[in-house]
């Protein structure tokens, strides 16, 4: 037997409905850092080095998401990943 159940309600009332935490706050001050850190910014390198001291998990998450973004451009098109 196979039920299907169809929910109709929006992003918040779903994280309340679950018992989440309302981390919007959290995400506008992190969003705001980011920003704030890179006016003023003039090339690449002190971009990169930004990011590598905001990023979840540093050089590492980083070097992670890079290898994700890699394996889909390869996948889009046609090619096999290196990793």
């Amino acid at each position: 037997m196979k039920v299907n159940i169809e929910v109709d309600c929006s992003p918040e009332e779903m994280r309340r409905f679950m018992g989440l935490p309302d981390v919007s706050d959290v995400n506008r001050t992190y969003v705001d850092g980011v920003v704030n850190a890179m006016k003023g910014t003039s090339n690449v390198d002190q971009l990169q080095n930004i990011a590598k001291n905001i990023a979840p998990m540093g050089e590492m998450g980083l070097r992670f998401f890079q290898q994700i973004m890699d394996a889909a451009a390869a996948g889009a098109s046609g090619k096999k990943s290196s990793d």
